[in-house]
């Protein structure tokens, strides 16, 4: 079992998808064990760190990578497999802040009402319990909300040299912030440029559908990933699967543009893997599926659409990367 362990240094952190080198090469097969940082760069540590004080805008949100995948080219496609997605600390933080999240005046909808509150809320986590305890700001009222830790960013570099920041969810991935991105989740990601260039970043010890603040239970994570390569094999936008699910994502906004773009991939990605008509797989499909809200935050809004695979009939998924993976990861936890 080949395995890369790697813990960047604050410095090392990537605030963009593309735009920078590789820290490193990995083979197809390979399981990376990696330190991801909380959306603050882990300054904000009590109710008292503002992010506007202690931040350095617009170095939000950094990722661990990238990584070059050898092999990997245009037109190929990364699988990357979640292991396991631990929390680092004992504590993670959320907050609101003045001119974002989605009921608030931002800069694309503006308002004459005084902008919201600019607020801290610390948790504390109890791995070992399963869960993260929020507390109210104005009150005694606490209440232990069960972990399910996943990744709001993972992607690769876009194409034609392009670089995004972090922030921004598209075809290349990004900042998608679906709690679908959980452990045993593998995510597909289209390669635009030599190597894929993946990172994954912006743990989150809990979130709700569609990050309504603008912020998750952010955390440092400890998480593990099994990479794969396909070969030939293209991906338009970020797809996912499950031991039980495919699904496919869109970003874009309006809102509902990101929703044609996730369920018209669903569609498409359906009938390829059936056979079907594309008329009798969007029939099937309206009827078995379902649409998680990732981000309705962000400078795009991403949008899931989701199937049970037990209605397609068997058919293989990416040469059942999604299986081997699994199988992988598991032989690499029984051996920890």
């Amino acid at each position: 079992m080949n395995i890369v362990s790697y813990r960047p240094a604050p410095e090392e952190l990537s605030y963009t998808f593309g735009g920078r080198p590789a820290i490193g090469r990995i083979k197809p097969g390979t399981i990376v064990e990696m330190y991801t940082e909380d959306c603050f760069g882990g300054r904000v540590r009590s109710v008292d760190d503002l992010p506007s004080s202690v931040c350095d805008f617009p170095y939000l949100n950094p990722v661990t990578g990238p990584f070059h995948v050898e092999g990997a080219e245009p037109g190929d496609t990364l699988a990357l497999h979640f292991v396991s997605i631990e929390p680092a600390r004992d504590w993670a933080v959320s907050a609101t802040f003045p001119h974002f999240g989605a009921l608030t005046g931002t800069h694309a909808t503006a308002m004459l009402t005084p902008p919201l509150e600019e607020v801290v809320w610390r948790y504390d986590i109890d791995v070992k319990a399963g869960v993260a305890r929020y507390h109210a700001r104005k009150g005694d009222f606490t209440v232990e909300l069960p972990l399910d830790p996943m990744h709001g960013t993972v992607g690769v570099a876009p194409a034609a040299s392009e670089a995004r920041m972090t922030i921004t969810p598209d075809a290349h991935g990004g900042n998608m912030d679906t709690p679908e991105l959980r452990a045993g989740v593998t995510v597909y990601l289209g390669v635009n440029v030599e190597g894929g260039l993946f990172a994954v970043g912006d743990g989150h010890a809990r979130q709700g559908h569609g990050e309504v603040c603008g912020t998750a239970v952010e955390a440092a994570m400890n998480t593990v990933v099994a990479v794969e390569l396909i070969k030939g094999v293209s991906t338009p936008w970020p797809r996912l699967e499950d031991d039980a699910h495919l699904m496919s994502t869109g970003s874009a906004r309006p809102l509902e543009d990101a929703f044609r773009i996730s369920q018209h991939d669903l569609v498409t990605w359906a009938a390829d893997l059936t056979g079907l008509d594309t008329l009798d797989a969007y029939q099937l499909v309206s009827q078995i599926g379902e649409a998680p809200v990732g981000n309705v935050c962000d400078t795009n809004y991403t949008m899931l659409a989701k199937i049970p695979k037990a209605y397609l009939g068997g058919s293989a998924v990416y040469e059942s990367a999604h299986e081997r993976l699994r199988a992988l990861g598991r032989r690499y936890l029984a051996e920890r």
